[in-house]
């Protein structure tokens, strides 16, 4: 006799939220709030008062500053809406169901992973094989990465950083790359020819070993959602995501959807990026040959 089970649909919800929950490199990189305000305003000391020296008994000035506003727009959505026929809605098990919340889940964390990834063109400073050679500066020369250079890579991207200013932001909140699968792996051969293993390098956000490893002071985090011809390395949270808190982890579930028998479940992430110019050279698009 087969069992009929009913749609569970906070079960679902709960699921999916708990998907959308699990650790990610972008909640790691990206300075992430979640909100239902539209705007956010945010701000950074874009010209430094300096400090002067003194003569006792003598007026001092005052110096001047400038405190630059920032907005973070929340105001794009990407939805992933499913549908269900209504035979096959009772037909499905309550294992089936929670496989559904966890791959909408899934695909919604994709998506906000791979716009991060895609958005090197804005203010995004360049990195390129003159860079790792020492011959140019912010350059669009693709490297190719291979077993030999990618312990260098890694250590010049860290050099540049510093070149510009960038050590009080890394020794605050770290230092990142997003490799493809290919290149974590030759980075895994070459950590591990160092006396290393995973196991001695997970990072602290609970991203699996398998996804991300921190080694010689970078988190190494891999992807398989990258732009051709682009990886994304600097500092953490020197980039912006707004995440609309009413819609996210939400599902709708619509009865007959266009007079259709069935099912319609709709989940939607309502969110915005902000890349501030002032933080331009800390964000690094690092232009590669595949």
């Amino acid at each position: 006799m087969a069992n009929t089970v009913v749609w569970n649909k906070h079960d679902y919800v709960q699921r999916m939220r708990s998907r959308i929950d699990k650790p990610t490199c972008w909640k790691d990189i990206l300075d992430v709030q979640y909100s239902n305000v539209r705007t956010i305003v945010n701000g950074s000391l874009t010209t430094e008062p300096s400090v002067v020296g003194g003569t006792r008994g003598t007026a001092y000035a005052y110096e001047d500053f400038t405190l630059t506003a920032d907005t973070l727009t929340i105001n794009q959505y990407y939805n992933i809406p499913i549908f269900i026929d209504e035979a096959d809605r009772y037909q499905q098990n309550y294992v089936d169901q929670m496989k559904i919340a966890d791959f909408q889940g899934k695909k919604i964390n994709e998506k906000l992973e791979s716009l991060m990834l895609a958005a090197h063109g804005t203010n995004h400073t360049d990195y390129g094989a003159g860079d790792l050679a020492g011959t140019s500066t912010d350059d669009t020369t693709q490297i190719t990465i291979s077993a030999v250079n990618i312990d260098d890579l890694w250590r010049d991207i860290r050099r540049k950083l510093w070149a510009n200013n960038g050590v009080d932001f890394a020794t605050e909140n770290g230092v990142f790359i997003v490799w493809t699968a290919t290149e974590f792996s030759l980075l895994e051969g070459f950590a591990q020819a160092n006396g290393f293993t995973e196991a001695d390098m997970a990072l602290k956000s609970g991203i699996p070993v398998q996804k991300g490893f921190y080694y010689g002071g970078v988190s190494h985090y891999l992807t398989t959602n990258q732009t051709a011809n682009h990886r994304f390395a600097g500092i953490k949270r020197m980039g912006n995501l707004g995440i609309l808190t009413a819609t996210n982890g939400v599902a709708k579930f619509i009865e007959d959807p266009a007079k259709v028998s069935g099912l319609g479940i709709v989940a939607r992430n309502d969110h915005g990026f902000n890349w501030p110019s002032y933080y331009t050279q800390f964000n690094m698009d690092v232009n590669t040959s595949t």
